[in-house]
């Protein structure tokens, strides 16, 4: 099979994706430390220089429950100064061109997004969420399922009064952290929900790593049957269990062609700490460990996606690449990419490995440079037919 026939047996497969960061608002969100200003608008703004075009920049929710994000509005004006659009316009971007997304759970936090726009920065596009398990979405936010869908359509007319898109998350597609199982036909439903009452798009979203591979496929399967634009859906994994990029395949044979992810694979929960005070978050930590949680790594989804020969429109992997080294430094400790480590894969020959005893050793056996069977053997293998049949 040839490297392109993946695309010939799996039609769907999209030949060209469009990638989101979520560091800074996701990653950024479990973190138990404070994350300085400075650092957050400098890892934003790498990120539009390294060619991203869709950031979450941060949450505008109360930040008594997740103080990481209380100097939101001081990260958002950073992100719309003259002087940040004059260093995007000399690597030749245009500020409009990056779609800036904060996550906005209530309505209050709408209604800041909706302020700072009018003041001049504020965000393009806001995030709500609903989980399909009510208990999981109450202790998101502190309200019913019925409740919060009133809701999300009052702030879905209020953003497009506003010119701010809303995007809709549908969670606990593959199983809810605190009821357990769920059914694919109620996240189908809620995202026909967010659709009728007016949101952009939609995040699917595997919010604690539930989701096997096969599942993934069969999910997004389902989902473009019903709703085949592919503008609408955002795939959302977590590792909880390892198999970040393996969804990350499976949503693409799916059909699938926008994902998200962070540098270094961090993020979760949001934090039941900072700076050793005690804080409210979502709650207790669903897992023993929380830091054997996290989302795909986007430097590695980065890699993987290149190597399959797949379109990343334009984002600068290398740079990337210097990100996730440098996202170390500034969380402070290993995190989970695997390329900031062993870098992308080589496409010429290393000659500082090379062992130069080789040659010699093929002279004295008296082959010839390149030969890799001995003389006299046919050219093809010839496999004998009865290894061919099955026991």
């Amino acid at each position: 099979m040839s490297e392109h026939d993946i695309f010939k047996v799996h039609p769907r497969m999209p030949k060209r994706v469009r990638l989101g960061d979520i560091t800074v608002r996701d990653g950024f969100q479990h973190e138990e430390e404070w994350i300085p200003t400075e650092a957050k608008i400098y890892y934003l703004q790498e990120l539009a220089f390294a060619g991203i075009k869709r950031i979450e920049a941060t949450n505008l929710g109360n930040p008594r429950i997740m103080p990481q994000f209380k100097d939101a509005e001081e990260v958002l004006k950073a992100l719309h100064d003259d002087i940040f659009k004059k260093r995007l316009a000399k690597r030749g971007i245009r500020h409009e061109e990056i779609e800036w997304t904060c996550v906005t759970i209530r309505e209050p936090a709408v209604d800041k997004a909706i302020q700072l726009k009018e003041m001049g920065y504020g965000p393009d596009r806001v995030l709500m969420m609903v989980s399909t398990d009510e208990e999981h979405h109450f202790a998101n936010s502190g309200t019913t399922l019925p409740d919060y869908w009133k809701e999300a359509e009052r702030c879905i007319k209020k953003c497009k009064d506003a010119g701010i898109k809303m995007c809709g998350t549908v969670s606990t597609i593959w199983g809810s952290p605190i009821s357990g199982p769920t059914r694919f036909e109620d996240a189908l439903e809620f995202a026909k929900r967010w659709l009728s009452i007016g949101a952009d798009d939609i995040e699917h979203a595997d919010h604690d790593g539930s989701a096997p591979p096969n599942q993934v496929y069969r999910y997004f399967s389902m989902i473009l049957d019903e709703l085949p634009n592919t503008d609408l859906h955002i795939a959302h994994f977590h590792v909880t269990r390892g198999w970040g990029l393996a969804n990350v395949l499976a949503a693409l044979q799916a059909g699938i062609d926008i994902f998200e992810g962070t540098l270094g694979g961090i993020g979760g929960q949001p934090a039941n700490f900072l700076g050793k005070v005690p804080v409210q978050g979502t709650g207790s930590y669903y897992y023993k460990d929380p830091n054997v949680v996290g989302l795909v790594s986007f430097e590695d989804m980065c890699v993987m996606l290149d190597e399959m020969g797949i379109d990343i429109e334009g984002i600068n992997i290398d740079r990337i690449l210097e990100l996730g080294r440098m996202m170390e430094k500034t969380i402070g400790r290993r995190l989970r990419s695997e390329s900031i480590l062993n870098g992308r894969i080589p496409k010429e020959a290393r000659e500082d490995f090379k062992r130069p005893a080789l040659p010699k050793m093929k002279e004295k056996f008296g082959e010839k440079p390149g030969q890799i069977t001995p003389d006299g053997w046919p050219e093809k293998a010839v496999v004998p037919p009865e290894v061919m049949k099955p026991t």
